[in-house]
This record gives C-alpha cells, sequence and structure tokens, in this order.
C-alpha cells in the first residue's frame, strides 16, 4: 500500500496498547486506540482502519461479538481482525476463526510475531484492492477487443492460484502448532501471491489507452535499456547481442511501452532453449524499412537458436494465456508484445527462423499519428 496502513488496537489494558502501538509505528504504521468494543466499532464506522488487532476478553462487549458485528456489515466485512487471545485451547480458537477473525496472536505477546502477522494480512489487503481495481478496470475496458479473451484467461488462473493460497491457508491453520508445516505453507503461499501480482502488472500494459504519450528516444539507450530491464525483472545475466547500425538514432516513442515490449521478446527467446542449455545466444538487429503505403518502420528483429515456434500452437502464439510451459500464472507475454506496440501503430510478429530458432520482428512507425509530450 502506498499511503501508511492505519492498524486499530482494541484492548482494554493501557499497557498492551502501548506496547504493540510503539512497535508498529517504528515500522511506519498509523495506529488508533480503543479500550472497548464499543470505543472501537464507533472508531471503524468514522475512519475504516487497514486492519484490527482485538483482544477477545473485555467487559460490556468482547472481541467476539465485536468482530460478528463487523461481519453483519457491508462496510466493514472486508476489514481483516486478529485476534489478540490468552486462550490456549484449540477450541477457542477455531471459535474465533469461525466468526471471522483471519488469525489470532496468543498472551503473552511476542512484538516481533504479531507484527510479522500484521505485515502478512497486509500484503493481503493490498493484493485484494489490487484485484478491485483491476476488476473496475476490466469493467471500463470490456469493449476493447483485446480485453474479452483476456478476461477469461484471468479468471481461470486467479481462481487456480487463488485456490491454491486458500488450500495452503487452510493447512496453515490445521497445522498451527508444527512450526515447519506452518513455514513450509506459508511459502507455498507467498509464491501464489507473486503470481497474483505478476499477473495484474501485466494486465496493465494491455489497458494502456489509446495515444500514450510520446517523448524523443535514442535508439541505443533504449535497446540498452530494454535488455537491462529483461535482465533485473528475471534476474538473469544473458548475454544479448546488439547489431544496431542505425546507433543513436532518434525518434519519437513511448519509453516504456517500448521497453517492456523488447524485454516481453527477449524473455520469450531465451525461454525457447531447452532448460539445461549451457548457451542460449540471442540477437538484436535494427534498420529501417518501408511498408504499405511507403510508411517507414523501425524495424527491430530479436532471434534466437530456440526450439522455434511449437506447432500446436503456432497459430495462437499471441493470445492471452497460451503457452507450451503449462503453468499456472503464465502466457501474456507475448500478448501484451502484441497489443502494446498496436497502441503505437506498430506491429509484432514471431515466425521459424532458417537454420533453427525464431525471429520477433518489431515494427515501430516513424511518422506518428499520435501527440508527442508538450503538443497541444
Amino acid at each position: 500500500m502506498s499511503a501508511a496502513p492505519t492498524i486499530l488496537i482494541v484492548d482494554d489494558q493501557p499497557i498492551n496498547v502501548q506496547l504493540l502501538k510503539r512497535k508498529l509505528e517504528r515500522e511506519g504504521m498509523r495506529v488508533a486506540a480503543a479500550y472497548s468494543g464499543i470505543e472501537a466499532l464507533d472508531l471503524v464506522r468514522k475512519d475504516k482502519p487497514d486492519l484490527i488487532l482485538l483482544d477477545v476478553m473485555m467487559p460490556d462487549m468482547d472481541g467476539i461479538e465485536v468482530c460478528q458485528r463487523l461481519q453483519a456489515s457491508d462496510d466493514t466485512r472486508s476489514i481483516p481482525v486478529i485476534f489478540v487471545t490468552a486462550r490456549t485451547s484449540k477450541e477457542g480458537k477455531i471459535e474465533g476463526l469461525n466468526v471471522g477473525a483471519v488469525d489470532y496472536i496468543t498472551k503473552p505477546i511476542d512484538l516481533d510475531e504479531t507484527l510479522a502477522r500484521v505485515q502478512t494480512q497486509l500484503r493481503f489487503v493490498s493484493i485484494n484492492r489490487e484485484m478491485l481495481d483491476l476488476q473496475r478496470r476490466l469493467v471500463d475496458a470490456r469493449r476493447a477487443s483485446t480485453i474479452g479473451a483476456v478476461t477469461q484467461g484471468i479468471a481461470h488462473n486467479l481462481n487456480n492460484l487463488l485456490g491454491v493460497v486458500m488450500g495452503h491457508l487452510d493447512l496453515i491453520k490445521a497445522y498451527y502448532d508444527k512450526p515447519e508445516q506452518v513455514k513450509k505453507n506459508a511459502h507455498h503461499v507467498e509464491e501464489a501471491i507473486g503470481r497474483i501480482v505478476s499477473i495484474i502488472k501485466q494486465l496493465s500494459l494491455l489497458l494502456v489507452k489509446t495515444n500514450p504519450p510520446l517523448a524523443k528516444g535514442n535508439l541505443q539507450r533504449l535497446l540498452e535499456g530494454s535488455v537491462l530491464r529483461f535482465h533485473l525483472e528475471n534476474n538473469l545475466t544473458a548475454p544479448v547481442t546488439l547489431n544496431n547500425p542505425l546507433g543513436d538514432y532518434s525518434f519519437d516513442t513511448n519509453y516504456e511501452i517500448f521497453e517492456e515490449v523488447v524485454a516481453k521478446v527477449l524473455i520469450n527467446a531465451w525461454e525457447s532453449y531447452a532448460p539445461d542449455a549451457t548457451a542460449r545466444p540471442i540477437s538484436i538487429t535494427t534498420e529501417i524499412v518501408e511498408r504499405s503505403g511507403n510508411r517507414r518502420f523501425l524495424q527491430i528483429r530479436i532471434d534466437d537458436q530456440g526450439r522455434g515456434v511449437d506447432p500446436e500452437i503456432r497459430d495462437r502464439v499471441f493470445e492471452p494465456f497460451i503457452s507450451s510451459k503449462h503453468t499456472v500464472g503464465v502466457g501474456m507475454g507475448l500478448t501484451i508484445a502484441r497489443h502494446a506496440p498496436r497502441n503505437l501503430d506498430g506491429e509484432v510478429t514471431l515466425t521459424d527462423r532458417e537454420g533453427g530458432g525464431a525471429s520477433a520482428t518489431l515494427l515501430h512507425p516513424l511518422e506518428q499519428k499520435m501527440r508527442r509530450i508538450g503538443d497541444t
């Protein structure tokens, strides 16, 4: 979350509130405090926190009732509640989970453990908000030709990944008293969340508005930036040969779209090799070409010597979530690589390369129809 998250601590013991407040504030979080269930509900109505640390045993209204009331309202149901309880019995903890709590902390409180649990739940909050934003953006863009096909693939992949997350969370709850099992399942949850975030980030490029802003770009620097992006995003050091006779050629482009597209095609080229391949030669070659209507284009050709285009997906290689890797959460790279340049009136094609491997050709128009940054 970009802004500091707000944590509401609810406990009738001021010393417990102060200890937790100091710990969380040192980590950059905003902290509000309530000393009764009724006060907590009033605070939640006025300023919805991102997460609530809720003591179970309180006079007048205990934590169980507070949680039930939060769950009964559409406005507060989505706020995660972590119970702070002195109960050590399995039945007591299950009761808390059954009324809507997402986790529990046992007294006496371990501040480092509490911080770790709070941070984990805040990550889930962030993911949920991104997914809600993604839903809104999909509704707004449903008339776009690409989005219809992407939506079905996203729903399938996200449902699979959320199933993985929920399954391992259930295992964490079942084996909460076995640290190794908890650690193992938590690792699987983090991996699945990472894939969800990756899908959301990739989709953002498919929702780029038409007529993106343009600025003068230096070809050599753009190519070097694209290779660097390919390396950093994929944690690779694979060499890429640049054959750029055009040198510092200057042209109008969108930096983000250009570098992202080239980086996506580069990772596709790298993955075309067998997993045990020690050498994976990839080259980039540039030239100016003319196409329909005598329009001039910058042509960027990316060659590899891998397995070539899989015959089973040859006709569908640019469709969303089409992949020969059969792994949940992949398959949008080439879709983005084709769709994003079309916002610049460009194109991307992929063909088998004579002598083995594949050639991806990116065409970037040199006579732009879109306005540049600063144009009126």
